[in-house]
């Protein structure tokens, strides 16, 4: 590669890493070798007048192509904001939004903010959210240049999301001062054997689990821990092509369609623990700022108990801040076990982490140094703007003199739930899985948790119902319990309507019910009287794990209709009690800041 082929090469378009590929060098040694030769880009203004009048708009891109540098000189310190790159599935806005408050704290804090995002659709590439914004891809080379061309005294990749905290140890090699929870700190978070080593050290449990680089090995760790297991690819977001397992036959149709395994992406088997209560929690912490630990200050900022039993990913979960079914010893251990793992890891600013409660005893699922998507809904919910704290904190300032050291139990109830695209994609399952769906949530206030459910659903665009008929068809599973969700539902004067399996249970505990048919069966069935608007209300659970046409058919036909579903038993006593609410003392609106 001499000289003119490399600036050609860069002119295209090509990456140092596509072309260390093509030419089997390594992309350190084509950065230094361009730097070598002069070859660097070039930033040119965004010309937002449409040179109808000079544009002072700091927006900026790159290019190899016009020698001029339009970017203007500034002595002030200044700070690098790595933003989330494109939203999708399981990396939204919520990423978008603790970017945003970190530019507002740090300004307010006299440094100037640059952001990085090539995302034309958020608040952080809005012209006024930060001092600079430099349109660019999130990868190493495009973010190195921006750190050294504008000599940067810090870089944050907390807040974005997994794109950012992917490139953190990278950019710390090649000299970034990342800010706030160190690379090296995450990486323990992140790889599966050093944190299953910290938690040992902690005394902290976690489900069993093993580490698979192909078919053989998953099914080996898979038979030792026992079925089911949730088997999920290393370092991703959103839950993509996670998945629930519960034979030898399915794990190989995973290994062998769903993901490519190798030693450098290997893929996680854990055990899967059913009917097990979700927990999150996200807490700030200064501890990484001392040379003692114990010098330091971690504050939950809320625990939030999901209302669906585990195997639902968080971000598609309905979730109730405080916690309402955890007992106070639960609650205890979660706090402690919050508290170690904050100060082993010396976190600077956010950690999300997330457990699961079975029998009383409190499993760690993973652990993320860095801005969640429940970050948000929690700041909102206790009237604390956690992600400006944790920026502040990030640049130096301890939570004491921020005045934020104890944590805020609400006095009323926070339900978050989600808005599913379901209405836009006919014939797509909705059951919810580990692999992310939603694409927005909502939130419900109240000093009644029922009516705070109730309210949330609303805003999902489901409200419940008062009165009518609720359809009850349940998996084999789900048949021992499901008669003492009907009998919720009678005593609030709703008609039972079952098919034949779910009817039999429900008549032998003593309620009355009307029988339907099955589809193909004969008529009506569910489908005729969903769309003859003779429902009110469906609770419809999968029968197994593969799911069979005709509950598809009465899922996606209930969606279609506009009719409240629930696909979980414990999202129908969700239901039932917010009915109850809402029957007993209907619902007042009070705006936000009126709660605070």
């Amino acid at each position: 590669m001499n000289k003119e082929t490399l600036a050609k090469a860069k002119s295209m378009g090509f990456s140092d890493r596509q072309i260390a590929h093509l030419t089997g060098a390594t992309e350190e040694a084509i950065r230094a070798r361009r730097k070598e030769l002069g070859i660097v880009p070039s930033y040119g203004l965004v010309d937002t007048c449409a040179a109808e009048f000079e544009a002072y708009t700091p927006y900026y891109y790159s290019s190899y192509d016009q020698g001029d540098d339009e970017v203007a000189a500034s002595t002030r310190r200044k700070v690098m904001i790595l933003g989330g790159g494109p939203n999708r599935i399981g990396q939204g806005i919520e990423f978008d939004y603790c970017c945003v408050h970190a530019a507002f704290a740090l300004k307010q804090d006299g440094f100037e903010t640059i952001m990085v995002n090539s995302n034309p659709e958020t608040v952080s590439t809005d012209y006024d959210t930060s001092d600079r914004l430099f349109f660019e891809p999130l990868t190493l080379e495009d973010v190195l240049h921006i750190y050294e061309r504008e000599k940067c005294w810090g870089a944050i990749a907390q807040f974005g999301g997994q794109t950012p905290l992917n490139l953190a140890l990278g950019l710390k090699k090649n000299g970034v001062n990342i800010i706030g929870t160190s690379p090296e700190s995450i990486e323990v978070a992140e790889d599966r054997k050093l944190f299953a080593a910290m938690l040992d050290r902690l005394g902290i449990p976690q489900p069993r689990n093993g580490i698979a680089t192909n078919e053989t090995e998953a099914l080996a760790v898979a038979r030792q821990i026992g079925y089911p297991v949730l088997v999920r690819p290393s370092f991703v977001l959103g839950g993509r092509a996670m998945q629930i397992v519960y034979s030898d036959h399915e794990l190989q149709h995973y290994m062998r369609f769903a993901v490519e395994a190798s030693p450098e992406r290997p893929v996680l088997v854990d055990k899967f623990l059913e009917d097990a209560t979700e927990v999150d929690v996200d807490c700030i912490a200064d501890v990484g700022q001392f040379q003692d630990p114990a010098r330091g200050t971690i504050v939950i900022g809320g625990v939030l108990e999901h209302i669906e039993f585990a195997g639902v990913h968080s971000g598609d979960a309905a979730m109730v801040l405080p916690p309402h079914t955890l007992t106070a010893d639960v609650i205890d251990t979660i706090r402690r076990y919050t508290h170690a793992m904050a100060t082993e890891l010396r976190v600077v600013g956010l950690m999300n982490v997330q457990y699961a409660v079975k029998d009383e005893v409190v499993y760690v699922l993973e652990v993320n140094p860095r801005a969640s998507r429940t970050v948000p809904f929690v700041s909102k919910a206790i009237g604390v703007p956690l992600a400006k704290l944790a920026a502040k904190v990030m640049a130096g300032k301890t939570l004491a003199e921020l005045g934020f050291t104890a944590e805020i139990w609400p006095p009323y109830w926070a339900v978050k739930e989600s808005v599913f695209p379901f209405n836009k994609f006919h014939g797509q399952d909705i059951i919810l899985s580990p692999e992310m769906r939603s694409t927005g949530e909502v939130m419900g206030l109240d000093a009644d948790l029922g009516v705070a459910y109730a309210k949330a659903q609303m805003a999902a665009n489901s409200p419940l119902p008062l009165k009518g008929r609720v359809f009850i068809s349940v998996g084999d599973a789900h048949k021992k319990t499901v008669a003492d969700v009907a009998r919720q539902f009678a005593s609030l004067g709703f008609d039972l309507v079952a098919t034949n399996g779910t009817a039999t249970v429900i008549e032998a505990a003593g309620l009355k019910v009307e029988r339907i048919h099955k589809i193909g069966e004969g008529r009506p069935t569910a489908i005729d009287l969903l769309k003859n608007k003779q429902l009110q209300l469906v609770i419809n659970t999968p029968s197994g794990a593969a799911p069979r046409s005709d509950e598809v058919r009465i899922r996606t036909t209930a969606v279609m209709t506009g009719t409240p579903i629930m696909t979980t038993l414990s999202g129908a006593r969700a239901a039932a009690m917010g009915i109850a609410a809402l029957q007993k003392s209907g619902y007042s609106v009070r705006t936000v800041q009126e709660y605070h």
